[in-house]
């Protein structure tokens, strides 16, 4: 394993002292930290407004792509069993166009953070800005589904600011501090997913008392926050990989392009060639454990509404202040806690929030009152603040500072495969088998990911 120190460290002379290290690391950290609050906003405001922005093409009997997409739902929700009703077909149809951002996410994140390692962070991190701003552009015009769809695809493709952002945390950051850094990406998450969606319920409202071209405020606030951030970032940040320590070339960062697109060469971390055959074992059992539990995290994530909906009777508001109490609980644990573990904690914490999430989905499953659901959801949102990120922590201790970049991008990108085809398979399980066998299944296979992670505990004792 090998560590690297901050960008403002390897610039400076040898008589600089040390606590001007630290004031370069925490700017970059604070310019990190407002860019991803910035771009989250950005990103959360379509969330409660997609239903309406789906009634809306489906409105437009001449779009062929929509119909398409709608019959295939449609026999999806056929097979499973999921009653015929506007609001699951609404929720069905925003899940097949999440896993398709996902899946593009799979597919980008890997390439963006191998670049990243030749040509350093800033350039990859403000192109990677700029290919959203341009989907917020489409959006606002798309008038028809088919824009829509382009305007997801090219943002699905530009999302590559997140893994980046982890890996300029561990560009900058020794290894003792590491989760400090990436715990503040995690309370940047929950502050975007607590407050975006209120903004965009905003923008909801005003869709329900205009019938045109609606989506178009939302879709220009979007746009301005990613200009601002882009503007942002290209005056504030700099670069957090020096040219010293980037990989020579494409070609020293992975043996070859398919190794990016192939899920098995993915689990096995191929692109990364530089690891010791132990480290190498050890990244990918981290690996396998990440995708495994965020499988079966987002898929029990996505059926939530569902459950909530049918036993409770949720409405979208009720569900509104749900996730609104996850995020804050969110924020709270990663601003409190999750930054102020020491190094070499996050394994044994990761482990800790996997287990409260198994009880979490149990309770769920017998879940007919909101004190039952609220006291599954505090258990659910610990997990939501620490797995991961002390997992992203974990892995961001391998590899030298020329290949952080791929090693965190594969990582992600078998993060993004997990959340697109986590809710597909949950939507499958729910609607056939019943929400109880659903949220069962969920809590008991989690064992799994709990047990390789204490295996892993165990060896690294």
């Amino acid at each position: 394993m090998s560590s690297t120190n901050g960008t403002v460290g390897q610039k400076t002379e040898g008589g600089k002292e040390k606590d001007g290290k630290g004031e370069g690391e925490n700017r970059t950290l604070a310019i990190l930290f407002v860019s991803l609050v910035i771009d989250l906003l950005a990103f959360t405001v379509i969330l409660p407004i997609l239903p309406s922005l789906l009634d809306f093409y489906g409105s437009q009997k001449e779009d062929g792509l929509y119909q398409s997409l709608m019959n295939s739902v449609k026999g999806f929700r056929e097979l499973v069993g999921a009653p015929d009703t506007p609001r699951w077909n609404s929720v069905l149809f925003g899940g097949l166009i999440g896993s398709l951002f996902s899946f593009l996410q799979f597919l980008a994140s890997p390439v963006v953070g191998a670049a990243s390692d030749v040509y350093g962070r800033r350039p990859l991190l403000i192109i990677s800005m700029i290919g959203v701003a341009v989907s917020y552009a489409v959006w606002a015009i798309s008038h028809n589904f088919g824009l829509f769809v382009i305007a997801r695809i090219i943002g699905g493709l530009s999302k590559g600011n997140i893994s980046l952002s982890t890996a300029v945390v561990a560009d900058i950051l020794p290894q003792e501090r590491r989760g400090k850094g990436m715990a503040l990406i995690g309370v940047a998450f929950s502050i975007g997913f607590v407050f975006g969606p209120l903004i965009g319920a905003g923008f909801s409202m005003l869709a329900r008392q205009h019938d045109g071209a609606f989506y178009t405020p939302p879709a220009i606030f979007a746009l301005v926050l990613a200009v601002i951030d882009v503007t942002f970032v290209f005056i504030f940040f700099k670069e957090s990989l020096p040219i010293s320590k980037r990989a020579k070339s494409i070609a020293s960062g992975w043996q070859n392009t398919s190794h990016l697109i192939n899920p098995v060469s993915l689990f096995k971390f191929s692109p990364v060639t530089k690891l010791s055959k132990s480290d190498s074992q050890t990244v990918q059992k981290i690996g396998v454990v990440y995708f495994i539990y965020l499988f079966l995290y987002s898929g029990l994530e996505f059926t939530l509404t569902f459950l909530t909906h049918n036993r409770l009777q949720y409405n979208s508001m009720q569900q509104g202040k749900m996730f609104f109490f996850i995020g804050t609980i969110m924020a709270l644990v990663q601003g409190g806690y999750v930054r102020r573990i020491k190094s070499g904690k996050q394994l044994k914490i990761a482990t800790i929030g996997m287990s409260l999430l198994m009880p979490a989905f149990v309770i769920m499953a017998f879940a007919y009152s909101a004190t039952m659901m609220y006291v599954a959801l505090m258990l659910f949102a610990f997990a939501s603040a620490t797995v991961v990120p002390c997992l992203t922590t974990l892995i961001s201790e391998y590899g030298g500072s020329d290949q952080k970049g791929v090693i965190l991008g594969v990582f992600r990108s078998l993060g993004a495969l997990a959340r697109a085809l986590g809710p597909v398979i949950s939507s499958v399980i729910y609607w056939s088998c019943g929400d109880r066998v659903c949220y069962l299944t969920g809590g008991i296979l989690l064992m799994i990911p709990y047990l390789l992670l204490r295996r892993l505990k165990s060896h690294q004792a």
